[in-house]
């Protein structure tokens, strides 16, 4: 392992294109597994029934609400501890990194409580209908008990990416889910458990990873120390990490909440059609992930280096990641439109109303995926580097701004078509309005370089 100072070297002087790629690989390898297992319990379930399918739809929502928390604490401790070590002031970094875990372990236990009393409740309000609800209930009930170690989980690999370690978070993620796919099949079927058994392997799962993420505090291989002693008791330390996270709950909540309406809105044509969009959205989201995973690479170096006051390297590493993403989305769309009704099959072969929805949903996203490299690039860059109402404004509108509005709108003009177009609409406005904030972002790079020599 490095030390601190070899670590600070390694992050401002190394190459960018080198070291965004270094610490990118990882990250999206970890979240490749983590989509593949995600539709691995899509795929094992969807094997049961097309109401069992429509079920992993219906409770992606609550899975999602679980990463929004892990995933807002994560990023905003996480980004503030990077800028704090970028800029060699260890203990405010450790501060902000303890007392986000007390937090993350305060709210995912609040969850926790609520909803295991109002799980049936939470169920329909999430879009389920009568012939779900049996199946949406026995998978969610074992994801929320799981909720606290699953929201833990998140934030310590969230630390681990945000200080450049991101290889240890790899193998945190990559373990658990490739125990998650492996147990799948045991649970769900050998034991018989239905979509209980997809939960409780995905609640099995997510232990392990918390158990070897946590490790790797205690033994030391983080720049960051983990202490009872170091939460703060003063409330700006909490604002400043929910604050700075802003932008990643605005993606994560409107994510869940969009999830919802699209559940709600589906469940007018009935269970095919929640199945269909449960299916294509979990494909989609798989290709997203090597955006997300590029982008989770690029931003330790946008933290770092700002807080080191090297706004050029923020620069070439913000340019970089925009034309890396979009060329690497770009060419997996293609081939995920051309071979799209084939991916669908895989999953819900004997459905033809399945097949054919799902079909026209992937495609429809694929079109306007590749637009995402410079939306990601924007958000996560304005994020990285304190600008949290920019970042929440980018955030807000692909799934929130302009997604749950479409999804309403558009079935009432186009019917099921335009529930199918609702996401590829909204990717292509939110683009036409990151290029206002990319652009935007490196004019202030520019003028601080030339203010101050880097």
């Amino acid at each position: 392992m490095l030390s601190k100072d070899e670590h600070f070297y390694r992050m401002t002087e190394t190459p960018v294109p080198s070291l965004i790629i270094s610490l990118a690989l990882p990250t999206i390898v970890s979240m490749l597994v983590s989509s593949i297992y995600n539709m691995a319990d899509t795929f094992f379930v969807a094997q049961i029934g097309t109401s069992a399918a429509a079920a992993v739809g219906i409770t992606f929502s609550v899975m999602a609400i679980i990463q929004a928390i892990g995933f807002t604490i994560g990023m905003g401790a996480g980004n503030l501890s990077s800028r704090r070590l970028g800029a060699r002031m260890y203990e405010e970094a450790d501060r902000y990194a303890s007392s986000g875990i007390f937090l993350g372990l305060l709210l995912s236990s609040i969850l926790l409580v609520l909803g295991s009393l109002f799980l049936d409740r939470l169920m329909m309000a999430l879009g389920a209908t009568e012939t779900v609800l049996p199946y949406a209930r026995a998978y969610a009930k074992y994801i929320i008990i799981a909720s606290p170690v699953m929201c833990l989980s998140f934030i310590l690999n969230n630390y681990l990416r945000a200080e450049g370690r991101a290889f240890y978070g790899m193998i945190g993620i990559t373990t658990g889910g490739i125990l998650n796919i492996i147990l799948d099949p045991i649970f769900i079927f050998s034991l018989d458990l239905g979509t209980a058994g997809a939960a409780i392997a995905t609640a099995i799962s997510q232990c392990i990873s918390f158990i070897i993420l946590l490790s790797f505090f205690i033994r030391k291989k983080s720049d960051l120390n983990l202490r009872i002693r170091s939460i703060s008791f003063d409330l700006k330390t909490y604002r400043d990490i929910v604050v700075t996270g802003l932008p990643t709950l605005s993606r994560q909540g409107f994510a869940s909440l969009s999830t919802i309406c699209l559940n709600v809105v589906a469940s007018s044509y009935g269970d095919a059609a929640i199945a269909a969009m449960s299916i294509a959205g979990r494909i989609a989201y798989f290709l997203f992930s090597f955006m997300l995973g590029f982008g989770q690479g690029f931003q330790p170096v946008a933290a770092f280096n700002y807080g080191a006051g090297l706004y050029k390297r923020v620069k070439d590493a913000t340019k970089f990641t925009a034309l890396v993403g979009t060329l690497l989305l770009f060419s997996i769309s293609v081939i995920c439109f051309l071979f799209a009704p084939d991916i669908i099959k895989l999953f819900r072969a004997d459905d033809e109303v399945v097949v054919t929805l799902g079909s026209v949903a992937l495609r429809l996203q694929c079109v306007a995926l590749f637009l995402s490299g410079v939306t990601t690039t924007s958000n996560m860059a304005l994020q990285s580097t304190g600008q949290s109402v920019a970042a929440t404004v980018l955030a807000l509108s692909r799934q929130g701004i302009f997604f749950i509005p479409l999804v309403i709108i558009l079935p009432h003009l186009f019917g099921i078509f335009g529930l199918l177009s609702a996401q590829a609409i909204a990717d292509v406005l939110t683009f036409i309005l990151s290029i206002f904030f990319f652009r935007s972002f490196l004019r202030k790079l520019d003028r601080m370089s030339n203010g101050r020599d880097c």
